[in-house]
């Protein structure tokens, strides 16, 4: 890890920023801690002080270290968080040979520990890792098509996806990119506002389409894309909604796979409960009363609304004593969608294959906030203010620079491994210095 942040040079930045030797240790310390023992930057203060033999490689005594000055080093970074960016852009595209040609943005969000009142961008939302339960913070991810990070931002828990987008695009048309890169997003970003705004600023794009999976005609003259021991997707040329927009169809049985069992089961729930309104119409004190079990079955297509449109329910009554007597239902005969999907693009010239190649590379973005999430301690924040939230994701995703430079440089030699497990693989690699006094009294 140390050897990383070397090679990136992001000490020498940290130096020419106006770090001092303590700043500077402080701030290898945090970044290698969130790499190596992900928590906290309370947790990082105790592992660099009683575990970690950084300080011995750094030159340093982190048992000095006090968890002040953890807390004023995620301050530091904030400050300069554009330079160490646009360092880390630079440095990554000059030592990878980066072209640039694609750009995959996408957001996701973490939760807080506490109340946070003093984090005006902590809202209650939709949380992606369901603890709606907690205030939420909202990161989006801009990176390129070999998964380096190009910038982020963080914004409000409950911000709207849409309208995120021009912020974090227009300030990534550098004066050294030769032509305007391929834009790619998933469906929830890619409104029709946005797509006419990536139009008028002359960007070619590749998104996913937001029209029902109904709307898609059936994959005529499909050809296969991807296949492999899991899964085969097959896509097929359409014209597009506008006359410079192609569309590309596509069917994965993987995707079919996981849609139907979803259906299937939101399926038995939903009849399981127009059973229990059914059976309640001969118990003693069950819902009767027309009106109400008109009710009862309403709230529950509310409830099961993707479900409940699937079916025909019919509620019988009996006209002298304004009661239902029965209640049946029919699943209404419709064609088959599961695992089907749409992208949209305006680059006319591309082929099924090289258009679907374009748009899997938004793995990339998955791929980085699973491991950000799950490998790199982004979750969940602690802080409670501002700043200091902020400094943390921050340093999580200084971390995931190091960390996929490291996986860059295995992939090279054949190794594949997540990063949870180099990390297991490595932690049994350690070094025991032991002081013992002699019969003279000396160490």
């Amino acid at each position: 890890v140390y050897e990383t942040i070397k090679y990136l040079e992001l000490d020498g930045l940290l130096m020419a920023l106006g770090f001092n030797k303590t700043a500077l240790d402080a701030a290898i310390g945090v970044i290698a801690a969130r790499l190596i023992a992900p928590s906290s930057e309370r947790a990082a203060h105790l592992w660099l002080q009683g575990i970690s033999g950084l300080d011995e490689l750094l030159g340093t005594d982190f048992t000095d270290l006090s968890q002040d000055r953890v807390y004023k080093t995620s301050d530091l970074l904030l400050r300069h968080k554009t330079q160490i960016e646009s360092h880390l852009r630079a440095k990554e595209r000059n030592l990878f040979n980066l072209e640039e040609k694609v750009i995959l943005y996408d957001l996701t969000n973490t939760f807080f520990e506490g109340t946070v009142r003093y984090n005006r961008k902590a809202h209650f939302g939709v949380s992606k890792e369901k603890r709606s339960d907690c205030p939420l913070l909202t990161l989006g991810l801009v990176l390129d098509g070999e998964g380096f990070p190009k910038r982020t931002e963080v914004f409000e828990g409950n911000v709207s996806e849409p309208g995120t987008l021009q912020e974090m695009i227009a300030t990534l048309c550098f004066e050294d990119m030769p032509t305007s890169p391929m834009i790619v997003m998933d469906a929830g970003i890619a409104t029709e506002g946005n797509i006419a705004w990536l139009k008028a600023q002359g960007y070619p794009y590749i998104v996913v389409s937001r029209k029902r999976k109904s709307e898609v005609p059936p994959l005529t003259d499909a050809v296969t894309v991807r296949e492999d021991d899991r899964r085969v997707i097959r896509a097929a040329l359409a014209k597009g909604p506008d006359d410079d927009e192609i569309a590309l169809n596509c069917h994965s049985t993987d995707k079919e796979v996981k849609e139907r069992g979803i259906k299937n089961r939101f399926e038995k729930r939903f009849e399981q409960e127009l059973d229990k309104v059914q059976k309640a119409l001969s118990k003693r004190h069950g819902t009767k009363r027309y009106d109400k079990v008109i009710e009862k079955i309403g709230r529950l297509k509310e409830r099961f609304k993707r479900v409940a449109r699937r079916y025909e329910i019919t509620v019988t009554k009996d006209e002298k004593t304004d009661r239902a007597t029965t209640v049946t239902w029919q699943r209404k005969v419709q064609e088959d969608s599961c695992g089907v999907y749409c992208l949209r693009s305006n680059r006319l010239d591309f082929k099924e294959q090289e258009l679907f190649d374009i748009f899997a590379m938004l793995t990339e973005v998955e791929d980085a906030f699973r491991s950000m999430k799950s490998e790199l301690g982004l979750r969940p924040v602690r802080h409670h203010k501002e700043k200091r939230s902020d400094g943390h994701l921050l340093i999580t995703v200084l971390a995931y620079h190091v960390m996929h430079t490291i996986r860059i440089a295995l992939r090279a030699h054949g190794i594949h491994d997540n990063w949870t497990t180099v990390r297991k693989d490595l932690s049994t690699h350690v070094r025991i210095g032991t002081t013992m006094k002699r019969d003279d009294g000396k160490l």
